[in-house]
């Protein structure tokens, strides 16, 4: 039984010219996150990475809000549990979020409204982010005694110290623009039918144009090389830039530039 064909309760998949599309499917808990949904995120994510239809990821949402994070109702129920149960679900989530952040596709994410909490997460671990200038973001677990504990270390990654201190700290929900100053959005597009088409549009402007090794190479070299000390970067870079020259694809790109033609990737 193939991914489609499995039914799935809060996600929803599709493929269409080599996008892969995964829909958070539980609009009236506002896409709210629990253990079945992590999972189904899970298995969403993963069998798209090996499926070879697909390209690009885009992660978009149903409803009025793109995901609003844990479900508290959840949440409170797993106050019943032992720190050992309450570290497999933390687990769980972590995973998750490495999951998106280190996956060999670019995934985008397609944000049509709020993204709170563990839903600012999840826009923070994609390659891209766009919004439309409504949504809001914010990480409020300060708000009800909690703390934003696993996308700390890619929110520092992603935004620099400073501004993840702002968010983090504050508890502050911020626009969408700020959110773009702060480095979360990348595009800011009018209207939601307006962000379907921009985010296609990108995501067809990477399958065409650009090698599927290049950019599974260049984000595994993103997740790596940060924790790295200088020389071991260095020397680190300087193999793969060798392993990348003897590839197939490089040796198309090139030899199509030279040719002057257009190579299909």
């Amino acid at each position: 039984m193939t991914l489609l064909e499995r039914y799935m309760e809060f996600v929803k998949t599709d493929i269409s010219e080599r996008i892969g599309y995964i829909t958070l499917n539980r609009p009236d808990k506002r896409n709210a996150l629990n253990f079945q949904f992590v999972t189904e995120l899970k298995e969403s994510f993963a069998a798209f990475s090996e499926d070879p239809t697909v390209k690009v990821i885009v992660l978009k949402a149903e409803g009025a809000v793109f995901c609003a994070g844990a479900d508290l109702e959840y949440l409170q129920q797993l106050q019943n549990n032992t720190y050992e149960e309450n570290l497999v679900d933390s687990t769980h989530l972590m995973e998750l979020y490495k999951l998106i952040y280190t996956l060999k596709k670019v995934v985008i994410a397609q944000v049509n409204g709020h993204a709170l909490a563990g839903g600012c997460g999840l826009v923070s671990v994609c390659d891209f982010a766009f919004s439309i200038p409504e949504a809001s973001f914010g990480y409020t677990e300060s708000r009800i005694g909690f703390i934003p504990a696993i996308v700390m270390g890619f929110l520092v990654r992603k935004i620099g110290e400073s501004n993840a201190r702002h968010m983090l700290l504050s508890g502050n929900v911020i626009k969408a623009q700020d959110a773009q100053k702060f480095g979360i959005l990348d595009t800011i597009v009018e209207s939601d039918d307006e962000l379907s088409e921009a985010v296609t549009e990108f995501a067809q402007h990477l399958i065409i144009h650009n090698s599927a090794m290049s950019m599974e190479l260049t984000k595994k070299m993103l997740a790596e090389i940060q924790d790295m000390p200088l020389q071991k970067a260095l020397d680190y870079a300087a193999q793969m830039n060798a392993k990348a020259r003897n590839t197939e694809d490089c040796k198309r790109g090139i030899a199509a530039f030279l040719n002057k033609e257009n190579v299909k990737w």
